[in-house]
């Protein structure tokens, strides 16, 4: 899932796009139906990217996009629900969260989001910055017995020399 310039801003409910950087912060636009429009001033306003947040876990944190992936395949309760079935569903998604740190006002806050991004196009986009499998480094070609050694490798460039400057007599 493609989460890049998505943010929550602190005290804004709902979740921003990042539209564009000036000197002071970014402008922003609400990913709601009204799309309205926010210059967060990096002095005053604290901005989390939806990519980089983690949750809490009993040995690693978790991350936000780890556990948007399990949301896709299970029912997501509404945030209305009950804490102990908010819970439960949490420790369905995420089994190995840190239950004292990850309180239930941060499951109702993940749901919305959930909520709001589920049926967006960028959600079901790849992430551009996870390298594929498939494009991984590509394997070094086998020099075959027709060629010799020397033409399979590339040659080094040779260094270039500075010449001395001519003496003035």
């Amino acid at each position: 899932m493609n989460l890049l310039g998505i943010v929550a801003v602190s005290g804004k409910p709902g979740l921003w796009k990042a539209l564009a950087q000036n000197k002071t912060g970014y402008v922003l636009e609400s990913l709601d139906d009204k799309k309205t429009k926010l210059i967060a001033n990096l002095s005053t306003a604290k901005l989390a990217a939806l990519s980089e947040i983690t949750i809490f876990g009993l040995e690693d944190d978790i991350r936000l996009t780890d556990v948007f992936e399990r949301m896709k395949s299970v029912t997501v309760p509404n945030t209305k629900d009950d804490g102990k079935k908010l819970r439960a569903f949490f420790f369905e998604v995420a089994p190995d969260h840190d239950e004292e740190k990850v309180y239930s006002s941060d499951i109702k806050k993940i749901i919305s989001w959930y909520q709001i991004l589920k049926d967006m196009p960028l959600f079901e986009e790849a992430d551009p910055t996870a390298a594929p499998a498939e494009e991984a480094a590509p394997a070094p070609e086998a020099v075959t017995a027709e060629q010799p050694a020397e033409e399979a490798t590339a040659e080094a460039p040779k260094p270039k020399t500075k010449k001395a400057p001519a003496k003035k007599a």
